[in-house]
């Protein structure tokens, strides 16, 4: 089996990304694999503390380049703080989002630009990019529906955005898939959970060989 991977989650709000993680963490605790479970933006303390700020629903006035600078800095003390060390420790890294996020909301549904969100983060992560990236696929409409339905999710600044802002961010991923597809591998999150996660199943296997 290879230590030290990372693997991120992706999808559009509602994919299910959250409960996804729950069960690969009792996948991989049921075979004694060390691994680490943390989420973008956030995952430690000052990351977090950006998150508050980049997801307050107040700050309707940020700019879509203060947006990802913002998107990147968080993400740069994370790794530098939590993910590095776990991956030198030979450990799984799952996370829940990284730079694909930023390609796929900043980039392409805000309209920066995908190459130009690209080189901000290159900077920021320097040579750390995903093993494997689940991408968890949901019509935008149904993704948001299931929020709306999940009184237990905190609604952040993205969840108001309309139905339009988020089928372009379906779009944006569309492209990274076509992009990556040795990294990224597409899943079909509109089923019911376990099925999802038997497919799930199936790639974690043969990247933990």
């Amino acid at each position: 089996m290879k230590q030290g991977l990372f693997i991120t989650l992706e999808g559009p709000e509602g994919s299910g990304k959250s409960t996804v993680i729950k069960l690969i963490e009792g996948y991989l605790k049921e075979r004694n694999i060390e691994f680490i479970s943390t989420r973008e933006p956030g995952g430690i303390e000052i990351s977090e503390q950006i998150r508050e700020i980049i997801l307050n629903k107040n700050n309707t006035a940020m700019d879509s380049r203060t947006e990802a600078l913002l998107y990147a800095a968080a993400r740069r003390q994370h790794l530098a703080e939590r993910v590095i060390p776990a991956l030198e420790e030979n450990k799984i890294v799952i996370c829940d989002r990284f730079v694909d996020s930023s390609l796929a909301y900043q980039g392409y549904a805000r309209g920066i630009g995908m190459n130009q969100v690209m080189e901000i983060n290159k900077f920021a992560i320097d040579k750390y990019m995903p093993n494997l990236t689940i991408y968890l696929d949901i019509d935008p409409k149904l993704g948001l529906e299931r929020i709306s339905k999940n009184k237990d999710r905190e609604v952040n600044r993205l969840d108001l955005e309309k139905l339009d802002f988020h089928k372009r961010v379906r779009e944006g991923y569309m492209i990274l898939l076509k992009e990556n597809p040795d990294r990224i591998k597409s899943i079909d999150a509109s089923r019911d959970i376990l099925e999802v996660f038997d497919d799930i199943k199936k790639l974690l296997k043969n990247i933990l060989k």
